[in-house]
């Protein structure tokens, strides 16, 4: 955890991944985040398996929410609501992640929040945005992908079918990390006009804006040229691909400019295919293919260790945790769990030189910080708290 967003306080009523992956970037920026979560089932991120060996306890949950508390709060009761908005009055951004139109049918839209706290900045995660005939829409990332065009142009040729992606690119690009700029940008703006102000984030349309390259080389060579396999750093161009080596294991080739391919070629022995740099010459991928089926992926690494030419192994994840880059970088690291022992995490991104880096708090218990909230923030008893858990209220 940094402290640069030290003071930034930040209500997370969202769920699962988008939102969790955006409030723990804030809270490894020094933001404090507090998990809202309703009393009878909370973010069930929690629940979801895989569970942790002995426990009914979701790993996922682990991966997501680092630096953060946790409340649970009814926000369907009328005491709930007040309390929400008690809070809202002491915090800086509220973050949500249901379809459009639930929190004004809670009474808690931002017109409401922004009456209690002008200062307010409140973030709207959903699949299509506010607006648009898909508004309402129910949808997953691979439904996000797939109306962006993305989906459509994975794949080695027009014959084969798409290919899932393993990583959520709408869930996490689209959504969490748009909602991450929007705030910080927000916030920003905040400090010279002191307002604050609504940001409506849509994965769809936060997805399709890493189309950028794709639209414009179909701008310069056309629609036809669009398909699966075709375009530009896909596979197609014979220094731009992946490739089996001997053991079954295979390398990633990333030699666009020149000079990488030159030493490649001459690295192996074959400067005769200097020429064919971006053939798509069926017999010249076939030459390259078989250089790379001469020798064992080990046997690749050390040949070309020290040579300019960006060729890299395709890892497993669990080769890419012991990789000395990465170890370097302490992107892996264990953190404290009580059932489960220590847990491999992933460690913050984005490093800063001039801030010291504190210690992470693990994921908190299902409104673990309910009482601790309630009496300091708000000054309610702890008979006043008993009440509200037999209400159901918490």
């Amino acid at each position: 955890m940094y402290g640069l967003l030290k003071g930034l306080r930040v209500l997370d009523l969202t769920r699962l991944l988008p939102g969790g992956y955006a409030t723990q970037l804030l809270g490894d920026l020094g933001a404090e985040v507090l998990k809202v979560e309703d009393p009878w089932q909370g973010d069930y991120m929690r629940w979801m398996q895989p569970h942790f060996p002995g426990t009914k306890e979701s790993s996922l949950f682990w991966g997501l929410n680092r630096n953060k508390k946790s409340i649970t709060l009814n926000l369907k009761s009328e005491t709930g609501k007040e309390l929400f908005l008690d809070l809202v009055k002491k915090y800086d951004v509220v973050i949500e992640g249901f379809r459009p139109g639930v929190m004004e049918g809670l009474g808690l839209g931002y017109g409401r929040l922004k009456e209690v706290n002008p200062r307010l900045i409140m973030c709207s995660i959903s699949g299509y945005g506010q607006d648009g005939p898909y508004r309402l829409r129910a949808g997953h990332d691979i439904n996000y992908i797939a109306l962006a065009g993305i989906l459509g142009l994975t794949g080695k040729s027009p014959e084969e079918d798409p290919v899932i992606p393993p990583v959520q690119l709408g869930d996490i690009g689209g959504g969490a990390l748009m909602a991450v700029i929007g705030i910080l940008a927000a916030y920003i703006s905040r400090q010279k006009t002191g307002r604050g102000q609504y940001v409506d984030v849509s994965m769809l349309d936060g997805i399709l804006s890493w189309l950028a390259m794709l639209l414009m080389e179909q701008r310069a060579k056309g629609p036809e040229a669009m398909e699966r396999g075709r375009m530009l750093l896909t596979g197609g161009e014979v220094c731009y691909n992946v490739y089996r080596t001997k053991d079954g294991k295979y390398l990633s080739l990333g030699a666009l400019e020149p000079k990488f391919w030159e030493g490649f070629c001459r690295a192996v022995g074959r400067e005769d295919l200097i020429k064919e740099q971006f053939s798509r010459d069926p017999a010249v991928k076939e030459e390259v293919v078989n250089i790379f089926l001469s020798k064992t992926r080990e046997e690749w690494e050390a040949l070309l260790a020290d040579k300019d030419i960006c060729c890299e192994p395709v890892l497993t994840l669990e080769e890419a945790k012991n990789h000395p880059q990465l170890t370097a970088r302490q992107m892996f690291r264990p953190m404290p769990h009580p059932q489960a022992g220590p847990v491999d995490v992933l460690g913050p991104p984005l490093k800063f030189t001039e801030e010291t880096e504190g210690p992470d708090t693990p994921p908190p218990g299902y409104g673990a910080d309910t009482e601790e909230v309630l009496i300091k923030e708000l000054g309610l008893s702890r008979d006043r708290i008993k009440e509200l858990k037999k209400q159901g209220i918490i």
